[in-house]
């Protein structure tokens, strides 16, 4: 392998100007294959540090970003339009390193117990996946290779994370950052490429966390397959919310829409179809539409408004498909809309459509935009129906007297769900969830199962007893 060959070059957009003013490497078979030799190298020596000095390690990292995070903040800022999220993304790894600390303390020790077998002790040791791999996507994408890599590195494996071409920036800041604390350089590394160097990268781990579409998932989990090695997917999201008659039309209006279009609706937890009933169908819309229309763009300023352009320019033509679709065959739009492009970039006010059903894109797909549609029911039952009719089952929300929304939600075909709010799963990081349907697949990234599902156990069988001879097989005794 010739180290000095260039490696293939890929365009990065600027969601704000629409430019390409930026180009990233994509990191080939080869390279890829050297990287993970080193860290599989330095990984004996990060797993003996034990739990508390692996936490060290992490909760110094941690500090550091967040004292000197500023160019991984510009940076993340500029791949997605949005400055407030992209503090956030990088305020949250403090939390994440505080969090796993505590479970790694708790959970990783080496335990014994006896057995149901007669004079025999069970020691349980967990053994880590030496080397595991991260492919992110581009609506959060610090904070999505995050979630995985700080736990399977509190595990005791090395990580390899391969962020979305779309944002790649802030790659170099941060590695900068890791690169200040020695024993984590040795053992996380962030690399850049498209889909020519994530599918490399399976062929590099011992496991594979991947957060995307349900297209991509799919191709990612076959090829895991082939390699016979666990993968994690998270994927896609279209996800619902009861509104029931014991809610405030008012609060809950203000629950759906920043649901609706927190993070311009490009969020997999982002509520995609509101279902109310149709005697308060009237008062919620007037409220809702009145609140969407008081969004604003955070154009021209970044540091302004609330909701940012689309992150990835394919998006934006996605959106204006699903609501052409459906407002040809009957629906109405109440406000919004409208694709606008400022600057180059594409931006979409708070859209709320109605006359929209289950027959339709923008209900039976994710669109992945600040689009809610609203629909009406007349009972409970039918609004359950409507809320499990999907191929998706990542999360909902359910709004009204919490008893009863409680009952609701227990019959929902989700791994999780807000009780009066929306998208708790980016705030409540220690409860553990399944996505059901396509949604995704494997063990919670959420809560101990975050840590535990990069761990193997290995038991060790200890005859405290007598051990049997050869008399046990003794046909005379039989």
């Amino acid at each position: 392998m010739d180290r000095n060959v260039p490696l293939r070059q890929v365009a990065v957009r600027n969601p704000r100007t629409g430019e390409v003013d930026a180009r990233i490497d994509a990191w080939d078979g080869d390279r890829l294959a050297g990287l993970a030799a080193r860290l599989r190298q330095a990984q004996p020596a990060w797993a003996a540090l034990g739990a508390a000095g692996r936490a060290r390690v992490l909760q110094a990292f941690a500090a550091d970003v967040a004292a000197n995070g500023g160019p991984v903040c510009e940076a993340l800022a500029t791949d997605t339009g949005r400055w407030r999220l992209a503090v956030n993304e990088v305020n949250a790894l403090g939390g994440l390193v505080a969090g796993y600390s505590a479970l790694g303390a708790a959970l990783l020790a080496e335990s014994e117990r006896p057995s149901a077998t007669p004079g025999i002790a069970i020691r349980t040791q967990l053994v880590p996946y030496a080397l595991v791999g991260v492919i992110s996507p581009w609506n959060f994408p610090l904070l999505l290779s995050l979630l995985d890599a700080i736990p399977a590195l509190m595990a005791g494996g090395a990580v390899i994370v391969k962020p979305s071409e779309v944002t790649s920036r802030f790659v170099a800041p941060l590695m900068a950052a890791v690169a200040r604390h020695p024993e984590l350089a040795g053992v996380l590394a962030f690399v850049t490429g498209d889909g020519e160097t994530g599918a490399a990268l399976i062929g590099q781990v011992d496991a594979l966390c991947f957060t995307g579409s349900v297209a991509t998932g799919r191709k990612v989990a076959e090829a895991c397959a082939r390699q016979f090695i666990p993968a994690f997917l998270e994927l896609g999201g279209k996800d619902p919310a009861i509104v029931l008659p014991s809610a405030d039309p008012d609060l809950a209006a203000s629950i759906v829409l920043r649901g609706s279009v927190q993070a311009t609706g490009q969020a997999c937890q982002s509520l995609e179809r509101v279902y109310v009933p149709a005697g308060m169908a009237d008062a919620f819309l007037a409220r809702l539409v009145a609140r969407a229309e008081a969004v604003e763009l955070n154009h021209p300023d970044i540091h302004r408004g609330q909701i940012g352009p689309f992150i990835f320019g394919r998006q934006a033509e996605i959106v204006a498909a699903h609501l052409a679709e459906a407002v040809a065959k009957g629906a109405k739009i109440l406000t919004g809309g409208t694709i606008e492009h400022h600057g180059g970039g594409a931006w979409l006010r708070p859209t709320v459509i109605t006359g929209v059903d289950h027959g339709m894109a923008v209900v039976s797909e994710e669109t992945f935009g600040p689009v809610i549609p609203v629909m009406t029911y007349t009972n409970l039952d039918e609004a359950i129906r409507l809320a499990n009719d999907s191929k998706y089952g990542l999360s909902a929300a359910v709004i009204g007297d919490e008893a009863e929304a409680i009952v609701v939600a227990s019959r929902l075909e989700v791994g999780a769900v807000s009780i009066n709010d929306s998208g708790l799963t980016t705030e409540v990081y220690d409860a553990e969830k399944n996505a059901f349907r396509l949604s995704g697949m494997g063990a919670s990234r959420m809560g101990p199962s975050g840590l535990l599902r990069f761990l193997r156990k290995r038991a060790l069988l200890i005859q405290r007893g007598t051990a049997k001879d050869m008399s046990a097989f003794d046909e005379a005794g039989a």
